[in-house]
Formats: structure tokens, sequence, C-alpha cells
């Protein structure tokens, strides 16, 4: 097998790999910029830098030269190359910084050269703390500045589109951002201008960057030069916890970090999952984190003198079972493709023990929508994972039929807006009990629900969803809700001590702790207020109980999902 030596180590490869890869694969550290494993090769920003070396062969015979010791003899390339670029071949001997005083000096120069024109924003830019270039300056880079002269100056705080905004000064013209937009999205928005020192990117004339994955260039630049609209002077990285998690837009399950302050998501950024989305996350998934902060409930509350009042959980789910016990099996149980698998399984199970029936769950495709990517026509992440349970599609015909003709004498809803979905009007409701698992105030059914019962997020809830593809993933809660539930809390996301905000915190507010709880916990609690015993410790030991009973969720427990999910088998 081929082999290669890097700083005096010999490493064995296949194929024809590239050099910088190959030691990113083997935890050798190469400084870079403008390097993306999923794009072009521009070897432009020369910070990757390396000694290189070849074993010499004599032209008439083909065979190794040797020294007296009996080493093969090797002839370094004239001038140090690019290790982006360079594409490694048999018995090469490679030095990088560590065992070369010649690299270590090229990369500081190259640095030196870079920081010439950057303006000294480290203190007010929102990529202080996790910037490569502020990081490798502090690795690489030369103690101080010559540069005595005035600084090149260049457009500032320049909107390029609604989610995208453009500090030219910062720019070290590493061109991901347009390449991006050149190779991996092709809409082709973005472009450099100007030239040598004065170049940064922009929009050609007329044109807005709006496409649907703009929000991926903020990721990929190596410095501040682009940033949020949304984001911009919010928080610093090291005030916030990121705990890893999936998108719940649409039903690719994207895999994603919730960056949390004080117990508000204030953004959602892309974690790598070859497997899902590689590097890449929408901007629709992105812009989802308002929807965990914003028009949340204050607790649950029941319907008395025509008007929901907030109430008592207990007392909540008292009433609850009293519309059930009401309506025995004239109760319609609405599953929810927006519910975790181990929610939509106990809600199945809470109408087979009260004598109800399921209807389904609500689809909420949007035909178009979809791109054959990162976003799908299905607007909800969990369709896979109700079809898996054996759930499927409402008849929204005979549902209303059935409201119609007064059938139905009770309906439960599981964390979904049929009102808003179109498939029931508010109207048809008003001689029907409605029990109601909701997120936010804005949820159009909550006009008609007898009992409201605040439901957790996908940010602050466990369990499992399946996205299109028949992968399970398992989610954690991000963000603390008030009571948490034991389980919820011996799983949160940690990445700072006091990630939610302490009363010491100058940021705390207790009233971004919402008070909610998580449908897995208030199904069982329900059932029990009727007379009925859901008995499961937690969603852990529900998925296990699913795998087990269902071959479609075969081997499918929260420890082999992992973080990178699990392919379930054919269903």
């Amino acid at each position: 097998m081929p082999s290669v030596t890097i700083d005096g180590r010999k490493y064995e490869f296949e194929g024809r790999p590239g050099l910088l890869q190959f030691c990113l694969d083997h935890g050798i550290e190469v400084p870079h910029f403008c390097y993306h494993p999923s794009m072009s090769v521009p070897a432009n920003c020369r910070q990757c830098l390396v000694d290189v070396g070849a074993p010499v062969r004599n032209r008439a015979t083909g065979e190794l030269e040797r020294s007296d010791s009996g080493e093969p003899v090797i002839r370094y390339f004239p001038k140090l190359q690019t290790s982006c670029s360079h594409t490694l071949a048999d018995g090469q001997v490679i030095h990088t910084k560590r065992t070369s005083e010649k690299v270590g000096r090229a990369q500081q120069d190259t640095l030196e050269f870079l920081l010439i024109n950057h303006p000294l924003d480290c203190p007010i830019c929102d990529q202080a703390g996790m910037c490569p270039l502020q990081i490798q300056a502090y690795k690489y880079g030369p103690e101080g500045s010559r540069f005595e002269f005035r600084k090149t100056h260049k457009p500032k705080k320049v909107k390029l589109g609604p989610r995208v905004v453009l500090d030219a000064e910062r720019c070290i013209n590493c061109t991901r951002c347009t390449r991006f937009t050149d190779e991996i999205s092709k809409s082709h928005q973005l472009t450099i201008i100007e030239r040598s020192v004065r170049n940064y990117p922009m929009t050609p004339p007329g044109v807005t960057f709006d496409e649907p994955y703009s929000m991926n260039v903020i990721d990929l630049c190596p410095v501040g030069a682009l940033t949020s609209a949304d984001f911009r002077f919010q928080a610093r990285i090291w005030e916030m916890s990121s705990t890893p998690s999936i998108t719940t837009t649409n039903a690719k399950g994207s895999n994603c970090y919730y960056w949390v302050r004080d117990n508000l998501v204030l953004r959602i950024t892309p974690r790598e999952n070859p497997a899902v989305n590689a590097y890449w996350l929408p901007d629709e998934d992105r812009l989802a984190y308002r929807r965990f902060n914003e028009d949340r409930p204050t607790g649950p509350s029941v319907r008395m003198d025509g008007a929901l009042k907030e109430t008592s959980w207990e007392a909540a789910y008292g009433r609850a079972a009293e519309i059930l016990a009401a309506a025995g099996s004239g109760t319609v149980f609405l599953a929810s493709a927006r519910a975790t698998v181990e929610d939509n399984y106990l809600l199945m199970e809470l109408a087979h023990l009260t004598g109800g029936t399921v209807a389904g769950y609500l689809p909420h495709v949007e035909p178009g929508h979809g791109d054959g990517w990162l976003r799908t026509d299905a607007r909800v992440p969990n369709g896979e994972g109700c079809r898996r349970l054996g759930l499927q599609p409402v008849d929204t015909a005979s549902l209303v039929a059935q409201i119609e003709a007064g059938a139905v004498r009770a309906l439960y809803v599981l964390e979904d807006d049929p009102v808003a979905a179109c498939v029931i009007d508010l109207a048809a409701l008003a001689a029907v009990p409605v029990i109601l698992h909701y997120y936010n105030t804005t949820n159009k059914t909550l006009a008609a629900a007898d009992v409201a019962l605040p439901a957790a997020t996908v940010a602050e809830t466990i369990g499992t969803y399946v996205n299109e593809e028949g992968r399970a993933q398992c989610v954690r809660p991000a963000k603390a809700i008030r009571g948490a539930h034991r389980t919820l809390m011996m799983r949160m996301g940690l990445s700072r001590a006091d990630q939610h905000g302490t009363p010491f915190d100058r940021w705390h507010n207790e009233s971004h702790l919402i008070n909610c709880k998580p449908s897995w916990e208030i199904l069982p609690a329900v059932a029990s207020a009727a007379g009925h015993a859901l008995d499961f410790a937690g969603p852990r030991q529900i998925m296990d109980h699913i795998a087990r009973a269902l071959p479609a969720f075969g081997g499918a427990n929260h420890k082999a999902m992992g973080p990178m999910g699990f392919k379930l088998p054919e269903a």
C-alpha cells in the first residue's frame, strides 16, 4: 500500500487523496481559510503551505536512488506547496510548521499580509471567539503589526439581501461565499468585484441575495465579513450553549445546533451529517428560531364561562378526563406529524384505553415547495414516523362529515392546528369539546379549545423523529421549561455552566422559562386522571417498547440513534 511521511510519521493511504484533507482526517493541524471539502480548490489564501519532497528515481532504471545509509534520497520542491491542491503520491515526505521553520515563517508572513488592511473590529465583531483568522493570528501570526499607513477602506453594513449583511473591510478574499453560490446552491447571486486589496464579494447589478440557502455563506465565512441580519450584536459565543438536534420545518430532518442564551434560542446553525444535510441548512430552518421564543403560552387553561382561563395542570388533566369520559367511543384523536414518535404512540394508546379512534395525522404537504435537496413539499418533520406507527393521513372529508353529523363527541388534537390547515372550520367545532396540545398562542384551533395544554417544542423535549428517508433521529432539550421533568434535566445540552442564565447573569430573565410540558408527560397524566395507566418511565423506555413491538422500528432505541441517527429497516 502506498505511504507518505508527514512530520516524521509514516501514514498509509488509498487512492489519490488531497494532502490537506488527509491531514485533517488524521488529526494533523494545518491552518487554512479558503479550503472547504465540498467545494473546488482555489488555493488563494496560501495559508496551508507545506514543504513537500519526493523520492528520487534513476531515470534509466526507474529504481529509487539511495544515500550511503540506504535511505531513499528525497528531493524537495523548489517552492512550498499549497496542501489543499496537492495530491499525495507514494513515498512523499511532507513537513508542516511542526517540523519546518520555513513553513512556519511562510504562514506567519501570509497572516501579516492578510492583516495589513484588516480592521481591528474584534471587540465588536460577531465572529469574535470563533473566528479562524483571530485564532490563527494568535497561533501562527506575528506578534504585532509593522504597517503604519492608512488602511484601505471598503463598504460596511451592506445588506446583500434580507438575511445577510456584508462588512467588506473584514473580507480576506477566500471566495468561499462566491463558490457556494456558483457550485452548491447554483444561484450565482454573489461575485467578486474590484481588484487587488480593494476587492470584496457583492451581488451583480440589480440582483438581491435572497436565495433559499443564502445564510450558509455566514457559516462559510472564515472572518466576520458576512453576518446574519437577525443575529448581529445579539450575543457572543461564550455566552451561549449549543445543543445538537434537528430542524422540524420539513421532512428532511436536517441536523443542526440550537444556540441558547438566557433560555432563548438566538440562532440555528448546521451540524455536519453526511447522510442527511452534509454541511448545509436552508434559511427556512434557521429562521424557525422565533417560534421557540415568541407567542408562547403561560400555562394550561380550561374554558369557563365561554373563555379560556388559566388553571393548574392537575385541574386541566381532570377536565380533559371528564371530556373523554363523557364522549366515550365518540372521541376522535388527531395524531401529529409535528410530534415525536413516542408522543404519537402514547396518543394511540390513550385512544385505545378510552375507546376512541385515531383519525390519522395531517400531512401538511405544500406542492412545489421542495427543491430535491434540503427543502421538501411536506412541511412537517415526522410524517414517516407516523406512517411507521400505522397511522395514515387523515381523511379530511370524512372527519368533517362526522363532525357535522354530530358523530364526533370530542376532538383530541396533538400538537397541530387543523383550523389553520383549513381542515376543519372553527364554527364547526363550536359544539365539539376540544382538547388541544399546542406550542404557540397563534394556534387558530386554540379559539375552539375547551382544554389547552401547552406542549414542549423540539428544543424542549426528548424524542424521536423519522425523516423522509427513514432515518430515526433522537432530539434532546436545548432550553429549559418551568418545573422541568427530571428526565429532561438529565438530558439537557450543556456547554457552559450557566447556559440558561443564572440570577447572577445580567441577562437572566425568569419569564423565559415556559410553563409547558412534553406530550409524553401530559398524555400519561391525562390517562391517569381518566382512571387508566400508561406505565412508561420516560421517552427512552417508550422507544424501547416501540422498537420491540413494531418491526418498522426494529433496533431504533435512543442509544442506537446516537448523534447521526439510525437507518430504519424498509417498511
